[in-house]
C-alpha cells in the first residue's frame, strides 16, 4: 500500500493555514482560529499541526503564531489553485450551485490530479474566448 504523506485531512489544513493567513495579512495564524474555521477541537489541530511541521510545511514555536514554510505555501497554493479551478469548472461549465461547487469542490481537490485540472482549466479558457 502507498502511503501519501499529505492526506486530505492535512492538506484541509494547510488550506486553511493558507487562507487565515491571508486574511490576517501575514502575520501568523492561531490554533484556535484553525479549530473555530474547521470546526475540530484543539487536540485534533495540535497533532495537525505537529505532522504539517514535520513535513516542513510550516513553523510553529510553542504558544506562538503558525507561518507557513516556503514549502508549505507552495502545497497550499497547489491545493487552493486546485480548489478554484474544479469548483469554477463546475459552476461555470457544468451549471452546478455556487454552494454545492464549493463544498464538493473541497471534498475532490485532494485526489484530482493537477493534469485533470489543467484539463479542465483548458477548458474553461477555451469557451471563455469562444464566448468573446
Amino acid at each position: 500500500m502507498h502511503y501519501d504523506k499529505y492526506t486530505p485531512s492535512l492538506e484541509d489544513y494547510l488550506e486553511t493555514i493558507y487562507f487565515l493567513n491571508n486574511v490576517c495579512e501575514n502575520r501568523g495564524v492561531k490554533s484556535v482560529d484553525i479549530a473555530k474555521k474547521l470546526s475540530v477541537s484543539k487536540p485534533s489541530v495540535h497533532r495537525a499541526i505537529t505532522n504539517l511541521s514535520q513535513l516542513g510545511l510550516i513553523t510553529k514555536e510553542k504558544y506562538s503564531q503558525i507561518f507557513l514554510t516556503d514549502k508549505g505555501i507552495e502545497k497550499a497554493k497547489e491545493i487552493s489553485g486546485k480548489h478554484e479551478i474544479i469548483s469554477k469548472f463546475w459552476q461555470d461549465i457544468l451549471g452546478i450551485d455556487s454552494k454545492v461547487a464549493e463544498q464538493e469542490a473541497c471534498k475532490i481537490e485532494h485526489c484530482v490530479s493537477i493534469e485533470t485540472v489543467q484539463k479542465m482549466l483548458d477548458i474553461i479558457n477555451k469557451l471563455s474566448v469562444n464566448k468573446n
